[in-house]
């Protein structure tokens, strides 16, 4: 049976994207803190800074495969006047001295005759070793609380033998409505949940066909992205759903594409409604999504940009904000698509800018700011 069409979710207004902005500012707030092993919490905001507890290292380490020698045994040591060493002892990188030297004489400047090395070049105090303290001093601040844990952090802090980390690493519920096969909705939550892990997040995908009510009162996470039933249609609503449950702070957002996309708190907990549309649910994460995940997990960290020279003309829609996606040319970036979103260009486009609500457009030649594609 067909919905009638005045019981069908409808969108009154549209609200600007820069008060949704600004009400996701004002009502969500950074998630408790939790202690996670460095390689799980990759990407994540640091709750607290990484410090060392302990010089590293301990005592002189290898830094080359070679002899451990005593410096001074080998000052008058030359191509044609080899110095004789006693009992040199072979060390392989990372190995402690332990002792036996004060420096590391390269394999091949050492000789033997019988059992006696020749070395055949001065080797200086502390050449080849890695001296106490040198990684780092105890209570050295590896990267500061409010940053994003970065894989050379994780690899340093492996490294140093750090095993854990405080952290904001806010969960995220991933869900599409309907059941069944969906390759669009699929491709949306696939992407989702690649995008939000790499930008800090920790993404909990659910089952497709799972109750509406469940998805956005069930536990164990911090927020909601729905993917679909944001229109008008027949089978749409996870507007209505959310409503029911919690409040519906906008419907109908001025954004292009995504116009249908809804925004709402159930408890203390955001949820984003996304559009089943994959061109759509990619600018509503980007424009939305993003500012929502920032602020749960916390930092003054931004997504990264670059300044470039636009190479064509681009025209806007006043009211609307447009995301319109780019591709690098030799002089600047020109405009690949706005308004709908091809799924080829998706992929062939370098990156993205956007057109403001107030403007008409982009003439050739203006400074714009480009966003890389997750």
């Amino acid at each position: 049976m067909i919905a009638p069409l005045e019981h069908r979710q409808r969108i009154a207004h549209l609200t600007p994207l820069d008060d949704v902005v600004r009400r996701i500012a004002k009502s969500i707030h950074p998630v408790t803190p939790r202690d996670m092993r460095a390689a799980a919490a990759l990407g994540a905001t640091l709750a607290q800074d990484i410090a060392v507890a302990d010089p590293h290292p301990a005592a002189p380490l290898a830094l080359i495969d070679g002899w451990a020698v005593y410096a001074e045994a080998t000052t008058d040591a030359g191509a044609y006047a080899p110095v004789i060493l006693r009992d040199p002892h072979e060390v392989a990188v990372g190995e402690a001295l332990r002792g036996d030297g004060d420096a590391v004489a390269p394999l091949d400047t050492v000789t033997w005759r019988g059992d006696k090395g020749e070395v055949h070049g001065p080797v200086a105090p502390g050449e080849g070793v890695l001296m106490p303290g040198t990684d780092a001093g105890a209570g050295e601040v590896l990267r500061q609380i409010g940053h994003r844990l970065r894989a050379v952090d994780v690899a340093a802090m492996q490294a140093l033998g750090i095993s854990g980390v405080r952290v904001r690493k806010p969960r995220i519920r991933v869900a599409r409505v309907g059941r069944g096969r969906n390759d669009i909705a699929d491709a949306i939550a696939d992407w989702l949940a690649y995008a939000i892990a790499a930008d800090g997040g920790e993404p909990v995908v659910s089952r497709p066909g799972a109750d509406l009510d469940a998805l956005l009162t069930g536990g164990g996470v911090d927020a909601v992205a729905m993917v679909g039933g944001t229109g008008a249609g027949a089978a749409d609503a996870t507007v209505h759903a959310l409503a029911r449950i919690g409040s519906v702070e906008a419907h109908g957002i001025a954004l292009s594409p995504g116009e249908t996309a809804a925004f709402g708190v159930v408890g203390s907990r955001p949820a984003l409604l996304i559009p089943g549309r994959l061109d759509a649910a990619v600018t509503v994460w980007l424009l939305i999504g993003r500012c929502m995940l920032a602020k749960l997990r916390g930092g003054t960290e931004n997504s990264p940009s670059h300044a470039s020279t636009l190479i064509g003309k681009i025209a806007s829609t006043v009211g609307l904000t447009e995301l319109v996606l780019v591709r690098r040319v030799a002089d600047g970036v020109e405009p690949l698509a706005s308004k709908y979103l091809p799924l080829a260009t998706l992929a062939q486009a370098h990156g993205w800018i956007v057109i403001p609500a107030p403007s008409e457009g982009l003439a050739p030649g203006a400074q714009v700011i480009v966003r890389p594609l997750p």
